[in-house]
């Protein structure tokens, strides 16, 4: 299966459209078109209709293995690249929103640095393809346990921190004078909405290990990447929301009750190529204190 084929195929597939397609990949709408009459033939089933253009049923479960396996082959280019690469003075540096803590923050190197925030699911592929020499991933773990992370490619994760966490709430909210809350008993009340910046509702869900779908209704939804906002929200009384200690710490009307059950913690790793690391990325990773790696 030719990947420039499938490149076409998936880019078409996303946009639905022969020509949009084309554009985005600077060929001719005739190209684009050959492409997939050409991955058509190869495979023998059609996979996508005309008018409309959509997914066949064999495409579509074409999709399921298409952005896979593109990943693979850009991961691959890009770990055998390394070997030419030239030492470098600069560093790129991707994070989730909530794995840049303070600490973290305060281990960057001082000049050569580029910082992107990307949601947290996107951190392993930038990693993992070249297009950051590090990564920062955070989520919801139980104490000591890895992070379920997605098999992108060879890399290596370190852990750089574990904290708390806490529900956020209105400081005169009924709750708040508790030593700790468990999700069990908040799964009926409105929640913020905020899959950038705080802990997604479906993460919650799997979290508390209820039935499929049930509870954890959303209130406001926040479609920023501010942890502190989030905070405040919920101190205004726009809904809960679950974040690590620090996150939720100096908001003025907060109230930030630790989490007891299930038993918890806010992870971040640090994510990195297999290899020795050099420059700025070997200095990060002093700075940071990072334990001994764990190959995935």
């Amino acid at each position: 299966m030719d990947p420039h084929l499938l490149r076409t195929y998936l880019t078409v597939a996303r946009l639905a459209s022969f020509s949009e397609a084309a554009r985005t990949l600077g060929y001719t709408q005739s190209a684009v078109s050959q492409h997939i009459a050409a991955l058509e033939a190869d495979l023998g089933l059609p996979l996508l209709t005309r008018r409309p253009v959509g997914p066949t049923p064999a495409g579509e479960r074409l999709l399921e293995h298409a952005g896979s396996l593109l990943l693979r082959l850009d991961a691959a280019r890009a770990d055998l690249a390394r070997f030419a690469a030239a030492p470098r003075e600069t560093l790129t540096l991707v994070a989730a929103p909530l794995a840049l803590s303070p600490h973290a923050l305060a281990a960057l190197p001082a000049t050569g640095v580029t910082l992107r925030t990307l949601p947290r699911d996107e951190v392993p592929a930038a990693v993992a393809t070249g297009d950051a020499d590090l990564g920062l991933v955070d989520g919801i773990a139980a104490p000591s346990d890895p992070l379920r992370l997605p098999d992108v490619a060879p890399y290596t994760a370190r852990r750089v921190a574990e904290e708390p966490l806490a529900v956020v709430l209105p400081a005169g909210h009924p709750l708040a004078g508790r030593p700790g809350l468990r999700l069990a008993d908040l799964v009926d009340a409105r929640w913020l909405d905020a899959p950038g910046a705080a802990f997604p509702l479906d993460r919650l869900r799997a979290a508390h290990a209820g039935p499929a779908g049930h509870g954890f209704r959303p209130a406001l939804r926040y479609e920023g990447t501010d942890a502190r906002t989030v905070a405040a929200l919920a101190a205004a009384g726009h809904g809960l929301a679950l974040l690590p200690f620090s996150a939720a710490a100096g908001i003025p009307g907060a109230a930030a009750v630790p989490l007891t059950a299930p038993r918890l913690v806010h992870r971040t790793e640090l994510l990195r190529p297999n290899g020795e690391p050099t420059g700025l990325a070997a200095e990060l990773i002093a700075r940071l204190g990072a334990p001994p790696p764990a190959t995935r």
